[in-house]
Parts: structure tokens; C-alpha cells; sequence
């Protein structure tokens, strides 16, 4: 009992044990404040305030957008024009599908295998914003993201993305200068989370979207990084929640399909949803361990019931000159 009880032990702890390490990044995201990178409201300057001109310049000035073709959309045609209007000084980069896949052809051509078998339209969306903003740097803004003040006190750092909701960052509206290591880090990984979970919202989410971002990102800060490799957050007060907030958030979701409503009940629940998994876990490992001992019990109550009438005893065997057989095969 006792070699079967320990190997039992062994065998969960192993799961268990690989389990938490598949989950680590995303259990720790459940609980990220983003506290320690956020950009602070008493750190950005107000519009038109004195103090934006004697801030550094690190991110160039420029605006990467993407969209199908050089048709936008109405609905974010007034988005996309408040951008332009603020910000007649930047250079501004709308990236259609042809000049996107030009563009990795020529730039890094061991990723354009893996760019055209992206299954959905999205995924190399999402791509092509990492590879821009590492290559050139600037600002990538989301069609659904208009602007409601000038950037330029965002062009002081390094890097940065937003902080989203229920937890981890977004990668709708983020910056960066050129080669930073962060972005770099985010195209090096895309190939290695390109996997199909054929529930399309989470091989998007996971494999190129917010969700695929804030790993890459929480496994990048976890061991520290230089001031130069410091990746900054946009809180949601600077984002979008104030009258001085940079961005104003226009009707988006265009690749969002039916699965999109689970998802997202389950992000709004997401704490209610962790306990009961840990509950059931715990509840199938006692659920197992019963079993494991009730079937124990019994092989081993079998195996101390007595011989009937009919069956030689070991002795008698020997004695009537049987030949003497091993202890296990009698």
C-alpha cells in the first residue's frame, strides 16, 4: 500500500506541478496592477501645457495605422481624421494588406510563411503592428481609436502600451522607439504561439492579439529590466476616461464573432471562475484518491481471503512430492 500510495502522490504532484507552470504567466495577470510601469496622471502634462516642449523626443513622429485597402470604413472615418487633424507635424502610415505583406517580404522574410497561413485576417493585423513599431517606431493607433489631444507627451518614453480590463494590456494604442526589446521579444515569440485552439476568439486572442501581448509582456518585466528596456502603461484614466484622456473610443469589433460573448462573460467573472476551477481540481483529486484507496482495499482484502477446500495447500503440495513452486505462483 505503501509503494502505491507514494507513486499515486508522485504522479499528481507531477500534473500538478506542470499545470502551474503552463498557467503561471496567465495566473499572475489575474492579479496585475501595472502599478510599478504606470504612466501617472501627475506625470503627463495638460493640453497645450508649456512643460510638453522641454520633455525628450525619444518615439518618432509617427502614426501606423491598418486597414484592407486605402478605403476606410465610415464609421471610422471620423476616427481616423481626428488623428490627422491634431497631428499634421507626423508622418502617418496607413497599412493595407498588399503593402503590410510587401513589407514583411522584404523586411523579415522568415516570418512570411507564417504570416499568410494566419487563418483569420486579424492575426496579421495584429502582426503587422509589432513588426512596424519595431522597425520603425512611432504610434500604432486601432481604426476604432480616435484622437482627443495631441500624443506628444507619449513620445518621452521608450515604450508603452495600455493597461485593459479585467487585467493585462492591450495592444490597440501603443508606442515605441525603434528596435526597442520588448517588440522585439514580441515578433521573435509570434511564430511559437501560432496554434490553432479551434475556438476562434481564443487562437486570435492568444496567438497574435491582447491576450498573446500580455504574456509576452509579463514574461519580459518579470525578472526587471533596464531603464532603456522599460516598457511604460497608459491607464485607463489617461486612455479614454477623462476629457484630457488621449484617446476616444469610436464603434469597433469588426472580427468579434458569436464565441467573442463567452469570452467576454467570462472576463467579466473571471474570479468567480478561478475558484470554481481550483474547487473542482480539488475535488477531483480527493474524488481519485478514494477511489485509488477503495480499489486498494480490496485487492488487498482478496488476496488475504483463504484458499478453498479443493486447492493444495503449499505444504501439503511439497509434501505429496508436487514439485516446490515460488511463493507467487502459488
Amino acid at each position: 500500500m505503501r509503494k502505491g500510495l507514494i507513486l499515486f502522490l508522485v504522479c499528481n504532484l507531477l500534473i500538478i506541478g506542470f499545470l502551474v507552470n503552463f498557467l503561471f504567466t496567465l495566473i499572475t495577470l489575474l492579479f496585475e496592477d501595472c502599478s510599478a510601469d504606470a504612466i501617472h496622471s501627475v506625470d503627463i502634462p495638460a493640453p497645450n501645457s508649456q512643460l510638453i516642449d522641454s520633455r525628450p523626443q525619444l518615439i518618432p513622429k509617427i502614426i501606423h495605422q491598418t486597414w484592407q485597402n486605402e478605403t476606410v470604413p465610415e464609421k471610422w472615418r471620423k476616427a481616423q481624421q481626428s488623428c490627422l487633424d491634431l497631428h499634421g507635424d507626423y508622418e502617418y502610415q496607413l497599412w493595407t494588406n498588399e503593402k503590410a505583406r510587401d513589407f514583411v517580404v522584404k523586411e523579415y522574410p522568415w516570418f512570411i510563411e507564417t504570416y499568410d497561413r494566419y487563418p483569420y485576417p486579424i492575426m496579421r493585423a495584429d502582426a503587422i503592428r509589432y513588426f512596424v513599431l519595431s522597425h520603425f517606431g512611432g504610434i500604432y493607433i486601432d481604426m476604432d481609436d480616435g484622437c482627443n489631444r495631441r500624443l506628444d507627451p507619449l513620445l518621452s518614453y521608450r515604450a508603452w502600451v495600455r493597461k485593459t480590463i479585467p487585467t493585462g494590456i492591450s495592444n490597440d494604442a501603443m508606442g515605441a522607439v525603434p528596435q526597442h526589446p520588448f517588440f522585439l521579444r514580441v515578433i521573435e515569440s509570434l511564430q511559437t504561439y501560432n496554434r490553432n485552439w479551434h475556438v476562434p476568439y481564443i487562437t486570435v486572442m492568444y496567438g497574435t492579439g491582447p491576450l498573446f501581448l500580455s504574456v509576452i509582456w509579463k514574461e519580459y518585466i518579470r525578472w526587471g529590466t533596464t531603464e532603456e528596456g522599460r516598457v511604460r502603461v497608459l491607464m485607463p484614466e489617461e486612455y479614454n476616461k477623462n476629457p484630457w484622456s488621449f484617446f476616444a473610443v469610436y464603434k469597433g469589433s469588426s472580427w468579434h464573432s458569436s464565441d467573442a460573448k463567452t469570452i467576454f462573460w467570462m472576463g467579466q467573472h473571471w474570479l468567480f471562475l478561478t475558484v470554481s476551477g481550483f474547487s473542482l481540481a480539488i475535488t477531483l483529486y480527493v474524488t481519485g484518491f478514494w477511489i485509488y484507496k477503495r480499489l486498494h482495499l480490496r485487492n488487498a482484502n482478496y488476496a488475504e481471503q483463504p484458499s478453498p477446500w479443493w486447492w493444495p495447500r503449499r505444504e501439503a503440495a511439497v509434501g505429496a512430492g508436487f514439485k516446490r513452486l515460488p511463493k507467487h505462483e502459488v
